[in-house]
């Protein structure tokens, strides 16, 4: 970003999809090392689900684009990853319809623009499990499912298939909070 003449880095989230997939078990160490080869700086790991903190001056298509190529060659399989800025991290976090309950998982989804909508059709054709809903505040698609009843959905098995998969990927609103607060000391 350049602000005054001057080119700043901006703190950026990558969200990976699928770390864990056609056998590949993507280790966050690793990963963090490929990163490291682009162009960007300040490269650690969020637990161990596939978020990536790093700051850059580049673009996200950019960033995304190059990423996406180095992994993919790296794990020589395709890999999907999105990327969001602390604000938009922030804005996912305030947009929440959903009250947090010890019962129930809150997930917000990351996905290419306009792909919320067809993730809110296939919800609206199954029939939903027990305290499963789902919306879509701020362009940003939610899914609340109660505990232990995430793979028993419906819902959980579309989401699985194949031309689904680069569309999105998935976290729960607590690491979604853990991203963020580890993004402000960035």
């Amino acid at each position: 970003m350049k602000i005054g003449g001057i080119i700043t880095k901006t703190a950026l989230c990558a969200f990976l999809r699928g770390v864990n997939v056609n056998r590949k078990n993507m280790k966050m160490a690793d990963v963090c090392e490929v990163f490291r080869q682009d162009a960007v700086q300040n490269v650690r790991s969020v637990l161990a689900t596939g978020n990536i903190l790093f700051e850059s001056t580049l673009s996200k298509a950019n960033l995304r684009s190059n990423l996406e190529t180095r992994m993919s060659q790296h794990y020589e399989t395709d890999v999907h990853l999105f990327i969001k800025n602390k604000e938009e991290i922030e804005l996912i976090l305030r947009s929440n319809p959903y009250q947090v309950r010890s019962d129930l998982h809150i997930y917000a989804f990351i996905c290419e623009n306009g792909f919320e909508h067809t993730l809110m059709d296939k919800f609206n054709t199954i029939t939903p499990v027990e305290n499963e809903n789902a919306q879509i505040n701020q362009n940003q698609f939610y899914w609340q499912v109660r505990k232990g009843l995430t793979l028993d959905s419906s819902f959980s098995k579309i989401l699985a298939e194949k031309q689904m998969r680069s569309q999105f990927t998935s976290r729960n609103i607590n690491t979604i909070q853990k991203v963020y607060d580890k993004m402000t000391v960035l």
